[in-house]
C-alpha cells in the first residue's frame, strides 16, 4: 500500500520529515505511530496523550471525532487515508488539537444529524482538503493572493511563478487532498487557507517554518470563526514547479483553471 506514494512529490515536503521519523521496516504503521506520538508528547484538547487506536475501538453511534476529543484515542484503519491522518497529526498537531476541539464542542452542542451545520463543514473541508498557502507580507504578496481568488490564474501562477519559494509556500495538510494525489490528476483542487508572513519566518529552516504555521493556525482557529467562505480553490497541479508542461496554455484550461463566476461571492 505505501509503496504507491511517491514521496519525491513536492506535494508531500510538509509530511515527508514526519514519514522518515517513523523508521517502517515492514512494522505496522500504526505501532509506528504510537511510538512517535509518544516520543512528540501528543495530547488532544483535553490533555490526554493521543494515541492511534484500531477503527473496532470506535463504539457503535460515536461520532469519531467526539471520541478523539473525549478519549484521545484516533481510530485508524490500515489505508492511504487513514495513514496519511496519522502523518498530518504528526505535523501539524496544534492545528489538529483546535480542529478536533472544534468538531466535539460542535458535537457536544448540536449533537449528530443529518447536517453537520456550518462551522463543522468547514472544519471537515479544512481537515480533508486544506492546503496552506503561506505569503511574505507586502504589495507583492498581496496581489498574488488577490489574483487568485480572482481566479486569475495566469497573473497568480503563471506570471508570478518566481514568487513560489522565496515568497510564497504551499504547504498541505488535508490527508484526503494527499491520499487523491497519489495518482496525480490536474483537476485535483485544494481548499486553500491564506497566511501572511513576515521576512522573519522565511528566514527559518524547515522544522522551524512548520512550528510557526503550526502555532500560528491554530491559534488563528481558536480566536476566529471558521468559514467555507475563507477558503480559495487552488488546483495543486498548477502551483509552479510542481508538475511539468506549465506553460502559458497549460493554465487556459478552462476545464481546471475555471473564471470566477460572477454571482460567487465566496473565495
Amino acid at each position: 500500500m505505501l509503496s504507491q506514494i511517491d514521496w519525491s512529490r513536492p506535494w508531500y515536503d510538509a509530511v515527508r520529515p514526519a514519514f522518515a521519523r517513523l523508521g517502517l521496516d515492514g512494522e505496522a504503521f500504526i505501532d509506528a505511530f504510537n511510538r512517535n506520538a509518544e516520543a512528540l508528547a501528543l495530547r488532544n484538547h483535553r490533555g490526554l496523550p493521543l494515541r492511534f487506536v484500531p477503527q473496532a475501538a470506535l463504539p457503535e453511534g460515536t461520532a469519531y471525532e467526539e471520541f478523539i476529543g473525549a478519549t484521545g484515542n484516533v481510530p485508524t484503519r490500515d489505508n492511504l487515508h487513514d495513514f496519511f491522518n496519522g502523518l498530518v497529526w504528526q505535523t501539524f498537531p496544534l492545528i489538529k488539537r483546535q480542529l478536533n476541539a472544534l468538531q466535539a464542542a460542535q458535537i457536544a452542542q448540536a449533537g449528530i444529524g443529518k447536517s453537520r451545520g456550518a462551522a463543522r463543514d468547514a472544519a471537515t473541508i479544512f481537515d480533508e482538503n486544506a492546503a496552506l498557502l503561506v505569503v511574505r507580507a507586502g504589495e507583492p504578496g498581496r496581489t498574488l493572493v488577490d489574483a487568485l481568488r480572482a481566479h486569475d490564474w495566469l497573473a497568480a501562477l503563471f506570471e508570478k511563478r518566481a514568487m513560489y519559494g522565496p515568497d510564497v509556500q504551499v504547504w498541505l495538510f488535508g490527508h484526503a487532498l494527499m491520499e487523491k494525489l497519489v495518482a496525480p490528476r490536474k483537476a485535483i483542487t485544494a481548499h486553500t487557507r491564506v497566511i501572511v508572513a513576515g521576512d522573519d519566518y522565511f528566514a527559518l529552516g524547515h522544522d522551524a517554518q512548520r512550528a510557526w504555521i503550526d502555532a500560528q493556525v491554530a491559534a488563528q482557529l481558536a480566536d476566529q470563526a471558521l468559514h467555507t467562505s475563507g477558503f480559495t480553490p487552488l488546483p495543486m497541479l498548477g502551483v509552479p514547479g510542481w508538475w511539468p508542461g506549465q506553460d502559458r496554455d497549460f493554465y487556459l484550461d478552462t476545464t481546471v483553471f475555471r473564471p470566477k463566476r460572477k454571482h460567487d461571492s465566496t473565495n
